[in-house]
């Protein structure tokens, strides 16, 4: 049984003003460089970096579901600009794009070249992880998900030199998030804790952190969506929810719910907690028959009383369900994605790599019914 997570992770309100005395006195690094996006820098939230980090030389230009023609232009500039450590600041998209170009900086080539696991020549340069939002898990996991725009596919790089080598965990940088984000990547949260727990990769270790992922996020996801800024507990555990929920599918697996809003992210552009939050709830029904056993776990450690393991199962994911109907997460319909494109979705989903790992054997022609399902409910 293996479990890996060599990231040094500082966590707590406040711990971002840290970030200066990390870099200098733990990372030893000179020339950093900051990956982020646009609605980062029109928030304000790169303030108290830039106090401590004046003059660094910022990548804004990410998009949501980073795109692979994005991170190889910026791949140039940062390859002329010779960093020692790559920091990503904001949510799973400026991750993601920061370990990719943590790897190009130190790789020749293309993202394209380096797609599945462990195909770096070099070690990738330092990446620092800094969230910003509460669903992404990126922080603690070896994974950066970016989309070939040629293929509109989402491509996996991933290899155990692309986990971070720090993460900062600060509770206070999701205080002015709207409720909407707080809604869609707690959600996303959630998935990734579910699905670790239920995935066939899972082990004891992991099943430790997925349980105790789901009850922190599902105990303080509604207290934060109504009043982040004054509900700092909610505020803390939704975020420690959050990355121990990537510690625990970091180091299993995700499932079905995953293979299909990638698809629908590489394919839409939608955003990947908006996904994952409308097709947990039918992934699980799907998975019911084979791990209603594990899904009566779930339910029981989050306050439902029902002796029979298939009735908890069953409430468990009606209570998500509503959880989500409270939450405002729109439907599958609501999308606007045409039931004609449900075949070529299906076909993208059934490719994804996490699809052996689903509890429940599935088929392109599973996937489709899924879809079915999700749209007219």
């Amino acid at each position: 049984m293996l479990f890996h997570m060599p990231a040094r992770l500082y966590f707590g309100s406040g711990e971002i003003g840290n970030l200066k005395l990390i870099i200098d006195e733990y990372m030893k690094a000179k020339n950093p460089v900051l990956v982020t996006d646009k609605g980062i820098v029109q928030a304000g939230l790169l303030k108290n970096v830039l106090t401590q980090l004046p003059g660094i030389k910022i990548f804004d230009e990410i998009e949501a579901n980073p795109k692979s023609d994005t991170i190889n232009n910026i791949a140039v500039e940062i390859r002329q600009l010779n960093p020692d450590l790559v920091i990503g600041f904001g949510g799973g998209s400026p991750l993601d794009a920061g370990k990719a170009l943590a790897l190009l900086g130190a790789n020749h080539g293309s993202i394209e070249d380096y797609e599945g696991k462990e195909k770096y020549k070099n070690d990738p340069l330092p990446f620092l992880a800094i969230p910003t939002t509460c669903g992404t898990g990126s922080e603690v996991t070896w994974v950066s998900v970016i989309t070939d725009v040629k293929r509109k596919f989402k491509m996996s790089i991933k290899g155990p030199k692309m986990y971070p080598a720090v993460s900062i965990v600060d509770p206070d940088l999701i205080k002015t998030l709207p409720p909407d984000i707080i809604a869609s990547t707690g959600l996303d949260a959630l998935t990734h804790a579910v699905e670790a727990y239920l995935s066939k990769p899972a082990t004891l270790i992991t099943d430790n952190h997925a349980v105790k992922a789901v009850r922190l996020i599902l105990g303080a996801i509604e207290g934060a969506y109504d009043d982040i800024k004054n509900h700092h507990t909610h505020r803390e555990n939704l975020m420690f929810g959050s990355t121990i929920a990537g510690f625990a599918f970091g180091n299993s697996d995700v499932t079905a719910v995953h293979c299909i809003s990638e698809s629908i992210g590489a394919l839409y552009d939608i955003p990947h907690g908006v996904a994952n939050s409308i097709f947990l709830p039918h992934v699980l029904s799907y998975n019911l028959p084979d791990c209603f056993v594990k899904m009566a776990t779930l339910a029981r450690q989050t306050g439902i009383d029902e002796a029979d393991d298939m009735s908890a199962a069953r409430f468990f994911i009606q209570n998500i369900k509503a959880l989500s109907k409270r939450l405002g997460i729109p439907l599958f319909k609501d999308l606007k994605i045409g039931k004609d494109q449900f075949e070529k979705i299906s076909q993208m989903s059934f490719e994804n790599n996490s699809t052996p790992s689903n509890p429940r054997k599935l088929g392109r022609e599973d996937y489709f019914k899924i879809l079915e399902n999700a749209y007219e409910s």
